[in-house]
């Protein structure tokens, strides 16, 4: 028995200028809900990933700039809320190694001021966004929901530490949330932080030389439309509140091969490639192995991801060709 269906309801969703977000920001409006977007102030007004979303669709919602780390910002934002869709984070892991303090403060207190607006709001459900960071390096696999954490990282430990409020809220106040947690999440717009896009758009650029870390980590990549689709049934499936749910697609490729399906997808030659020590982390930090087992989210959510790797590399390639001056011009790089 699933609970009533979104549209019509207002929903906030926190982050909504980041990657995944922008794109459930799209796929909300399209299904009828009511949309605030929260989005992080910053002195040239710059909305991140919503700047690629039509303009008639980002008319439809109402935007509100702030920081999460800032409570009265949020609770004011959860009012007239059915559901939260909480995404705001710090997420580059690079980052978390120069400024652990405030990753610290933005993922775990902005959690928590989340949680705690929404509670008070007395909304119906709050997805909370884990990552697959929060387990390490796989000790077994595929990774399942009982798998041991390990803060290989300050961002990773930071985004434990926002689950374990997210998991005290639910004992402690009853607090209707539900954890989700994407593995490697893949699609247009993502920033160039990431692997993907880092491959297609060196690749783009035709040099020959292919400057990236470690080839031998494994990941479990998911296109951001399948995320969506999950995080859409988190926020509507009856009686997943409580629960910590993989996202993932249980199938996980290295870096060196992923490499290889890129070039492959652009029919383009594989460069030479070389290792560039300012992207690797740490050697006790880096995570050499995740791939997610998704029994869960197909037993409680129904859902599986749909899109194959391959076809997912195509359509970001796409992307990312028709989008390469807004990709290098803009703020995006987060």
């Amino acid at each position: 028995m699933s609970m009533p269906h979104l549209r019509g309801d207002t929903v906030l969703v926190t982050g909504a200028g980041g990657f995944i977000g922008s794109h459930l920001f799209e796929r909300l409006i399209r299904d009828g809900a009511r949309v605030r977007a929260f989005v992080r102030y910053n002195s040239r007004a710059s909305i991140g990933a919503l700047a690629d979303v039509d303009a008639r669709t980002r008319d439809e919602a109402e935007l509100m700039f702030g920081d999460i780390r800032d409570a009265e910002t949020i609770a004011r934002a959860a009012r007239g809320v059915s559901v939260i869709f909480h995404l705001a984070a710090q997420i580059a892991i690079p980052y978390s190694y120069f400024a652990p303090k405030d990753v610290f403060e933005t993922n775990v207190l902005g959690t928590l001021n989340v949680l705690e607006a929404g509670r008070r709001a007395g909304v119906r459900r709050i997805v909370h966004t884990s990552t697959s960071e929060v387990f390490g390096t796989a000790q077994y696999a595929p990774i399942d929901e009982r798998h041991p954490m390990q803060g290989q990282s300050p961002y990773s430990a930071s985004k434990i530490g926002a689950d374990r409020v997210a998991e005290s809220f639910f004992r402690s106040f009853a607090c209707p949330v539900v954890t989700v947690r994407p593995f490697n999440t893949y699609g247009p717009r993502q920033s160039m932080r990431a692997i993907i896009p880092t491959i297609i758009l060196q690749l783009l650029d035709g040099t020959g030389v292919l400057k990236l870390g470690s080839l031998t980590p494994t990941r479990d990549f998911t296109y951001v439309g399948d995320t969506v689709a999950a995080f859409l049934a988190a926020g509507t499936a009856a009686e997943v509140e409580g629960l910590e749910i993989n996202l993932g697609t249980g199938t996980e490729i290295s870096v060196g091969d992923l490499v290889k399906l890129v070039a492959e997808a652009m029919e383009v030659a594989v460069p030479r490639l070389e290792c560039e020590a300012e992207r690797l982390r740490p050697e006790r930090s880096e995570v050499e192995r995740l791939v997610a087992d998704n029994r869960q989210a197909r037993e409680v959510l129904g859902w599986s991801p749909i899109v194959p790797l391959v076809d997912g590399i195509r359509r970001t390639v796409d992307w990312l060709r028709a989008h390469r001056d807004w990709y290098r011009s803009t703020h995006f790089q987060l």
